[in-house]
């Protein structure tokens, strides 16, 4: 079996690696790392004080923009509601080694 090793050194690069599965786009790609850049913990991601902090850092003048975009984050399954806080998908919150193996569906052919 063949093994590629992909490093990356940033929250964005993280997620453009998995977004084939979030259709993410460029500026919520950006917004959503900034949010993984302010808070290493994956629990309460889009807490208030973190959504001041991300404006603050992307020059947004009212944080409550990004309650737009937390909502296009739940509905492209980037992050869930759990407990009444927003968490990141289970592949975006693990940044240890993971293993991807990709089968080929041969039935629609």
């Amino acid at each position: 079996m063949n093994k590629i090793t992909l490093k990356v050194d940033s929250n964005y690069k993280y997620l453009q690696f998995w977004n084939s599965m979030f259709n993410l786009t460029a500026k919520e790609l950006s917004i959503l790392a900034a949010f993984m850049d302010i808070n290493d913990e994956v629990t309460n991601l889009c807490s208030h004080d973190n959504k001041v902090k991300v404006a603050k850092k992307l020059k947004i003048d009212d944080p409550n923009k990004l309650n737009n975009y937390v909502k296009r984050f739940k509905d492209k399954n980037a992050i869930k509601l759990k407990n009444n806080n927003y968490v990141l998908h289970k592949l975006l919150g693990n940044k240890k080694s993971i293993t991807v193996k990709v089968v080929w569906d041969n039935s629609s052919q």
